[in-house]
Protein backbone atom coordinates (compact mmCIF):
# COMPACT_ATOMS: atom_id res chain seq x y z
CA UNK A 1 0.00 0.00 0.00
CA UNK A 2 3.10 2.45 1.07
CA UNK A 3 4.47 1.75 -2.37
CA UNK A 4 1.11 2.93 -4.40
CA UNK A 5 0.35 5.72 -2.43
CA UNK A 6 4.09 6.84 -2.92
CA UNK A 7 4.40 6.03 -6.63
CA UNK A 8 1.35 7.71 -7.23
CA UNK A 9 2.77 11.34 -5.26
CA UNK A 10 5.95 10.61 -7.43
CA UNK A 11 4.20 10.49 -11.01
CA UNK A 12 2.09 13.48 -9.49
CA UNK A 13 5.02 15.38 -9.27
CA UNK A 14 7.03 14.01 -12.42
CA UNK A 15 4.32 15.60 -14.59
CA UNK A 16 3.51 18.68 -12.84
CA UNK A 17 7.38 19.64 -11.78
CA UNK A 18 9.13 17.11 -14.17
CA UNK A 19 13.56 17.71 -13.81
CA UNK A 20 14.77 19.47 -17.18
CA UNK A 21 15.41 17.16 -20.13
CA UNK A 22 13.18 14.42 -18.34
CA UNK A 23 9.96 12.81 -18.43
CA UNK A 24 8.53 9.90 -16.96
CA UNK A 25 4.72 8.26 -17.56
CA UNK A 26 3.61 4.98 -16.47
CA UNK A 27 2.60 2.02 -19.17
CA UNK A 28 -1.04 1.03 -19.23
CA UNK A 29 -2.44 0.35 -15.84
CA UNK A 30 0.77 -0.81 -14.09
CA UNK A 31 2.11 1.43 -11.61
CA UNK A 32 5.29 -0.42 -11.37
CA UNK A 33 6.12 -0.67 -14.88
CA UNK A 34 7.20 2.69 -16.34
CA UNK A 35 9.19 4.82 -19.07
CA UNK A 36 11.15 7.28 -19.15
CA UNK A 37 13.01 10.14 -21.73
CA UNK A 38 16.10 11.69 -21.11
CA UNK A 39 17.29 14.33 -23.41
CA UNK A 40 20.82 14.66 -24.43
CA UNK A 41 22.63 17.19 -22.44
CA UNK A 42 23.98 20.27 -24.77
CA UNK A 43 27.91 19.90 -25.16
CA UNK A 44 27.75 16.27 -24.58
CA UNK A 45 27.90 13.50 -27.61
CA UNK A 46 24.32 12.92 -26.36
CA UNK A 47 23.39 16.21 -27.51
CA UNK A 48 19.94 15.66 -29.78
CA UNK A 49 19.30 12.66 -28.71
CA UNK A 50 16.24 11.16 -26.73
CA UNK A 51 16.90 8.37 -24.99
CA UNK A 52 14.12 5.89 -23.61
CA UNK A 53 14.72 4.18 -20.39
CA UNK A 54 12.46 1.32 -18.20
CA UNK A 55 11.86 1.56 -14.98
CA UNK A 56 10.94 -1.35 -12.85
CA UNK A 57 9.48 -0.62 -9.14
CA UNK A 58 9.99 -3.49 -7.16
CA UNK A 59 8.05 -4.66 -4.53
CA UNK A 60 9.65 -2.79 -1.36
CA UNK A 61 9.94 0.36 -2.98
CA UNK A 62 10.83 2.32 -1.61
CA UNK A 63 13.36 -0.12 0.41
CA UNK A 64 14.99 -1.26 -2.14
CA UNK A 65 15.78 0.64 -5.54
CA UNK A 66 13.86 0.59 -8.55
CA UNK A 67 15.28 -1.26 -11.80
CA UNK A 68 16.34 1.27 -14.28
CA UNK A 69 18.13 0.16 -17.53
CA UNK A 70 18.18 2.35 -20.94
CA UNK A 71 16.07 0.60 -23.73
CA UNK A 72 17.89 2.85 -26.13
CA UNK A 73 21.35 1.83 -27.01
CA UNK A 74 24.12 4.60 -25.82
CA UNK A 75 27.79 4.69 -25.79
CA UNK A 76 28.83 4.88 -22.05
CA UNK A 77 31.26 3.41 -19.73
CA UNK A 78 29.07 3.15 -17.13
CA UNK A 79 26.05 1.64 -19.68
CA UNK A 80 26.31 -1.53 -20.49
CA UNK A 81 24.96 -3.51 -24.12
CA UNK A 82 21.83 -4.61 -22.56
CA UNK A 83 21.26 -1.32 -21.20
CA UNK A 84 21.91 -1.81 -17.48
CA UNK A 85 23.24 1.55 -15.40
CA UNK A 86 26.74 1.19 -13.02
CA UNK A 87 25.29 3.93 -10.01
CA UNK A 88 25.49 3.81 -6.78
CA UNK A 89 22.11 5.16 -6.44
CA UNK A 90 20.70 2.31 -7.92
CA UNK A 91 22.04 -0.11 -5.72
CA UNK A 92 21.50 -0.74 -1.66
CA UNK A 93 24.24 -0.64 1.00
CA UNK A 94 26.68 -1.32 1.64
CA UNK A 95 28.21 -1.23 -2.09
CA UNK A 96 25.47 1.10 -3.26
CA UNK A 97 23.69 4.16 -2.06
CA UNK A 98 20.27 4.04 -2.05
CA UNK A 99 17.93 5.00 0.59
CA UNK A 100 14.37 5.15 0.87
CA UNK A 101 14.50 9.18 0.84
CA UNK A 102 15.57 8.97 -2.80
CA UNK A 103 13.18 8.76 -5.49
CA UNK A 104 12.58 8.16 -9.27
CA UNK A 105 12.87 11.33 -9.78
CA UNK A 106 16.57 12.24 -8.32
CA UNK A 107 17.20 8.89 -9.44
CA UNK A 108 16.93 10.07 -13.03
CA UNK A 109 18.39 13.19 -12.68
CA UNK A 110 21.62 11.46 -11.26
CA UNK A 111 21.56 9.06 -14.73
CA UNK A 112 21.20 12.02 -16.35
CA UNK A 113 24.19 13.67 -14.90
CA UNK A 114 25.87 10.70 -15.67
CA UNK A 115 25.29 10.51 -19.07
CA UNK A 116 27.19 14.21 -18.90
CA UNK A 117 29.91 13.65 -16.99
CA UNK A 118 31.04 9.45 -17.07
CA UNK A 119 32.98 7.54 -14.39
CA UNK A 120 35.55 6.16 -16.04
CA UNK A 121 37.12 4.46 -12.54
CA UNK A 122 33.73 2.52 -11.89
CA UNK A 123 32.94 1.07 -15.01
CA UNK A 124 30.59 -1.56 -16.96
CA UNK A 125 32.36 -1.23 -20.38
CA UNK A 126 35.95 -1.70 -19.56
CA UNK A 127 37.06 -1.08 -23.09
CA UNK A 128 34.50 2.46 -23.73
CA UNK A 129 36.10 3.51 -20.30
CA UNK A 130 39.73 3.29 -21.17
CA UNK A 131 38.56 5.19 -24.63
CA UNK A 132 36.98 7.73 -22.11
CA UNK A 133 39.96 7.89 -20.19
CA UNK A 134 43.02 7.79 -22.92
CA UNK A 135 41.23 8.52 -26.47
CA UNK A 136 38.70 11.13 -25.21
CA UNK A 137 38.33 12.46 -29.02
CA UNK A 138 38.07 8.70 -30.65
CA UNK A 139 35.15 7.87 -27.75
CA UNK A 140 33.16 11.55 -28.14
CA UNK A 141 33.16 10.43 -31.99
CA UNK A 142 31.43 6.95 -31.32
CA UNK A 143 29.25 8.26 -28.78
CA UNK A 144 28.04 11.16 -31.44
CA UNK A 145 27.83 8.50 -34.09
CA UNK A 146 25.60 6.35 -31.62
CA UNK A 147 23.57 9.39 -31.03
CA UNK A 148 22.64 10.22 -34.48
CA UNK A 149 22.17 6.49 -35.23
CA UNK A 150 19.87 5.49 -32.32
CA UNK A 151 18.56 8.26 -30.27
CA UNK A 152 18.02 11.00 -32.84
CA UNK A 153 14.21 11.05 -34.09
CA UNK A 154 14.61 11.38 -38.06
CA UNK A 155 10.61 10.82 -38.62
CA UNK A 156 8.77 9.40 -35.38
CA UNK A 157 5.74 8.26 -38.33
CA UNK A 158 8.22 5.89 -39.89
CA UNK A 159 9.49 4.85 -36.44
CA UNK A 160 6.62 3.50 -35.21
CA UNK A 161 5.47 1.55 -38.42
CA UNK A 162 8.90 0.04 -38.21
CA UNK A 163 8.81 -2.52 -35.25
CA UNK A 164 12.37 -1.10 -34.66
CA UNK A 165 11.70 -0.79 -30.48
CA UNK A 166 11.20 -4.18 -29.90
CA UNK A 167 13.68 -5.31 -27.15
CA UNK A 168 14.90 -8.42 -28.99
CA UNK A 169 15.84 -6.31 -32.13
CA UNK A 170 17.62 -3.44 -29.93
CA UNK A 171 19.43 -6.23 -28.24
CA UNK A 172 20.99 -7.62 -31.69
CA UNK A 173 21.06 -4.02 -32.99
CA UNK A 174 23.37 -2.90 -29.80
CA UNK A 175 25.43 -5.84 -30.50
CA UNK A 176 25.78 -5.63 -33.94
CA UNK A 177 26.66 -2.11 -33.02
CA UNK A 178 29.35 -3.39 -30.51
CA UNK A 179 30.98 -5.28 -32.53
CA UNK A 180 31.47 -3.09 -35.84
CA UNK A 181 32.53 -0.44 -33.03
CA UNK A 182 35.31 -3.55 -31.76
CA UNK A 183 36.10 -3.85 -35.62
CA UNK A 184 36.48 -0.25 -36.48
CA UNK A 185 38.52 0.12 -33.48
CA UNK A 186 41.21 -2.61 -34.36
CA UNK A 187 41.37 -1.95 -38.16
CA UNK A 188 43.49 0.85 -37.46
CA UNK A 189 46.17 -0.84 -35.33
CA UNK A 190 45.99 -3.69 -38.11
CA UNK A 191 47.27 -1.29 -40.40
CA UNK A 192 50.22 0.22 -38.14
Amino acid sequence: MQRASRLKRELQMLSTEPPPGITCWQTEERIDDLRAQIVGGSGTPYEGGLFSLEIKVPERYPFEPPKIRFLTPIYHPNIDNSGRICHDALKLPPKGAWKPSLNISTVLSSIHLLMAEPNPDDPLMADISSEFKYNKQLFMEKARKWTQEHAVQKNTGVMEGNKENTPDQKASSRKREALSAQQEAEEPAKKT
